[in-house]
């Protein structure tokens, strides 16, 4: 699985970005499809995951304000991010994962001034 990530940029804080990851290759719809994050000086963590049969999960400091979806037959997923806080500001990585192997695409970068 290739992924190709889209969409990041400069926004106010209160702002929207909307993230998008086109996926390459077979298979697409039984990955589990997800959007990381890593700020300078942290780890990398979860914003939030979908499930094949669409099932989300969001990390807690981003419920309400930030929603996964994505589309099998166009083997795509999105993250629509609103009321973004400077502590948003990371570069966002796609990821598909089964079975413990994790594919990764390149990043893009959110930045959110105050």
């Amino acid at each position: 699985v290739q992924l190709q990530a889209s969409g990041g940029g400069l926004v106010q804080a209160g702002g929207s970005l909307r993230l998008s990851c086109a996926a390459s290759g077979s298979l697409f719809s039984i990955y589990r499809m997800g959007w990381y994050r890593q700020a300078p000086g942290k780890q990398r963590e979860l914003v939030a995951d979908i499930t094949s049969a669409g099932n989300t999960n969001y990390a807690d400091s981003m419920k309400g304000r930030f929603t996964i979806s994505r589309d099998n037959v166009k083997r795509t997923i999105d993250l629509q991010m609103n009321d973004l806080k400077p502590g948003d500001t990371a570069v966002y990585y796609c990821n598909a994962a089964r079975f413990g192997v994790n594919f990764w695409g390149q990043g893009t970068q959110v930045t959110v001034s105050s």
